[in-house]
């Protein structure tokens, strides 16, 4: 298992790890299999979208705040309740394909880590595995 460390500057963030992930594939030595990439935060995310346009994470930030708004009245004493909410439904862990040695991905996509509830240190677990 490799640990990539994640340090976010904003409370909503999009942090683009395709390559620090392909690196990990790369190191562990796996030529065909998957990797499992994994959030251990509860008010964070892992997602697989376009990181050709910018524009996208906005969107999709802009729309989950809708969504969820920040400092609506939530029970949880914490106040980031909404940062919980919407890491519950982005998912904090995707499984991507490994085929030669490189991650299965459209020509679009990458692999983003996803803080809503930053600035802060985290980290993203990546372990790769053999067929």
């Amino acid at each position: 298992m490799i640990e990539i460390p994640v340090k976010t500057s904003k409370r909503n963030q999009f942090v683009d790890l395709t390559k620090e992930i392909q690196s990990a594939v790369g190191k562990s030595g796996v030529k065909n299999g998957f990797c499992v990439v994994y959030c251990p935060h509860t008010t964070a995310a892992v997602t697989i979208n376009e990181n050709a346009d910018p524009s996208v994470q906005v969107d999709i930030m802009g729309k989950l705040s809708k969504l969820v708004p920040e400092g609506e009245g939530y029970s949880h004493a914490e106040g980031n309740s909404d940062a919980h909410i919407k890491s519950a439904i982005i998912g904090n862990s995707r499984i991507v394909l490994v085929q030669g040695g490189k991650l299965v991905l459209g020509t679009w996509e990458g692999i983003f880590f996803v803080e809503m509830d930053g600035p802060r240190q985290r980290k993203v677990l990546v372990s790769v595995l053999s067929e």
